[in-house]
């Protein structure tokens, strides 16, 4: 079935019209700087695993930035832009989205957060590494992400946060456990 020219200039201009307006919500969102995650944001998790390693052993794992997709298959091209300490960011791709965070929180063997955005998203996502008393550590790991195409796609950014912060929380678990 053939479209007539003036069914064409409509969803044209209905494509225009949200291009545009793709494109304002991007280069008007704001996304302050936080240390802790947004308990009003849209999507959020906060899950925690039991690695049968000591913190120091989870820290030398975690805090190496440029290593993670040697045991993250999810992430690609990770690269920390400078000493891992709070201020220095970092650029990596995840989810096919290139997000470019900074660090907030650097305490050896013990928390490590950033904050970053990317498409329509911001996140503030943080670990906190706990020692045990059998010499095991408790990982949690609390997210927050926000912006307009995060609520726009509410359920499915949650879904996708959820099951991806499970796999990290595996894979460091896994990669822990046998360094």
């Amino acid at each position: 079935m053939q479209k007539n020219p003036k069914q064409l200039a409509c969803v044209s201009l209905a494509l225009g019209a949200v291009a545009a307006a793709v494109v304002i919500a991007e280069k008007t969102s704001v996304y302050p700087a936080a240390a802790r995650p947004n308990p009003a944001a849209p999507a959020q998790t906060d899950q925690t695993i039991r690695i049968s390693a000591p913190p120091e052993k989870v820290w030398q794992v975690l805090s190496r930035v440029n290593q993670w997709a040697a045991w993250q298959p999810d992430i690609s091209r990770p690269h920390l832009n400078g000493p891992l300490q709070p201020g220095t960011s970092f650029d990596w791709k995840t989810s096919g989205l290139l997000i470019h965070s900074t660090l907030h929180t650097v305490e050896p063997n013990a928390a490590l957060g950033w904050s970053g955005r990317a498409f329509g998203s911001f996140a503030v996502h943080n670990w906190t590494l706990t020692a045990q008393p059998d010499g095991s550590t408790a990982v949690r790991v609390k997210e927050s992400m926000e912006g307009w195409l995060v609520s726009l796609l509410q359920p499915v950014f949650q879904k996708g946060l959820d099951s991806s912060i499970k796999r990290w929380l595996a894979r460091l678990k896994q990669q822990a456990e046998q360094a």
